[in-house]
């Protein structure tokens, strides 16, 4: 995500409108410290509508969906698989 300062902002407002409407949020900050987002119309709607998912694991799914990699399919048995079944050692006490 792109982050200008307000003055680069002022600068170059046009570029920066494109780029929102192209789907990239544009984070615009002041002194460093982040104080606005630049986006899209479409986006803004879509937040006010409530529209990411009515619970936290829809929103998971959706970005999930939305990753630009590919999931490993795992099953419970092979993540089983990668624990360490060797007994614990015996602690070593200084002195």
């Amino acid at each position: 995500m792109p982050e200008v300062s307000i003055a680069q902002a002022r600068d170059s407002l046009t570029r920066l409108i494109h780029e929102a409407e192209n789907g990239e949020p544009v984070h615009i900050t002041r002194r460093g410290k982040p104080v606005a987002v630049l986006m899209s119309r479409e986006e803004y709607e879509r937040l006010e509508s409530g529209a990411t998912g009515s619970d936290f694991w829809q929103g998971i799914k959706e970005w999930r969906e939305q990753a630009s990699f590919d999931w490993p399919e795992l099953t419970p048995d092979e993540v089983d698989g990668w624990r360490d079944r060797r007994p614990p050692r015996e602690p070593e006490w200084p002195g």
